[in-house]
């Protein structure tokens, strides 16, 4: 079972709130290692607000008072709650942790790695396995606004490839499956990837906005 290693992100998440504190930048400029706990704990404690997250206009502007309001409490508070796993309800449930909350942890715990100078790192196989599961499972979704032209994800060493956008051309987007998550999670500007194809694909592809 894959399942504990959102608990692995959690963790490690956690760890590094605490060594940096609550004024370390991240990649989601202006917010520091205190606005994303604030978020974090918005995601999975306030059910009424967390909607906002994803859906914009007073759902989203709700979700942005409440987050702000739980900004102001102890960073180490925060910590805390966000260590101490997800509450009771849909957080707990196996597929949504080992797809929507592996997403995010990992993806956010690379939003304070990489900001504050952390390279990439190497994940354990089953990791990697379970990330590109994800990425296969998310590829349509987070590659929505491509158009005019295809799309291949790559993980890099391997002979697993899967299609994102079909179309002619085509570029091919390869990396291991942490990186070709957080492209897809608009975070291209620091993901260890390499893309390759006829001109016309890789420029729509760096024009394109990825992510939710």
């Amino acid at each position: 079972m894959d399942v504990g290693f959102d608990a692995v992100e959690r963790e490690g998440l956690c760890d590094l709130f605490t060594d940096l504190g609550p004024d370390a930048p991240t990649l989601l400029e202006p917010w520091t290692t205190l606005d994303l706990a604030a978020h974090l704990v918005l995601r999975e404690h306030d059910a009424v607000a967390a909607p906002g997250l994803v859906i914009p206009g007073r759902w989203g502007r709700l979700a942005e008072r409440r987050r702000i309001e739980l900004a102001t409490r102890p960073f180490d508070a925060l910590v805390s709650t966000i260590r101490s796993g997800p509450p009771p309800g849909v957080f707990r449930i196996g597929w949504v942790r080992q797809v929507a909350n592996l997403n995010e942890l990992f993806v956010h715990h690379e939003d304070v790695r990489r900001a504050n100078g952390l390279a990439s790192r190497s994940n354990p196989l089953e990791e990697d396995v379970a990330l590109f599961r994800n990425v296969e499972q998310a590829r349509w979704l987070l590659s929505r606004r491509l158009r005019g032209v295809g799309l291949e994800l790559a993980w890099a060493g391997t002979d697993r490839v899967v299609t994102a956008r079909r179309g002619d051309p085509t570029a091919c987007l390869r990396g291991l499956p942490g990186e070709l998550l957080l492209f897809l999670f608009g975070r291209r500007d620091v993901a260890d990837v390499e893309l390759t194809g006829p001109t016309q694909a890789v420029d729509a592809v760096r024009r394109t906005s990825f992510g939710m």
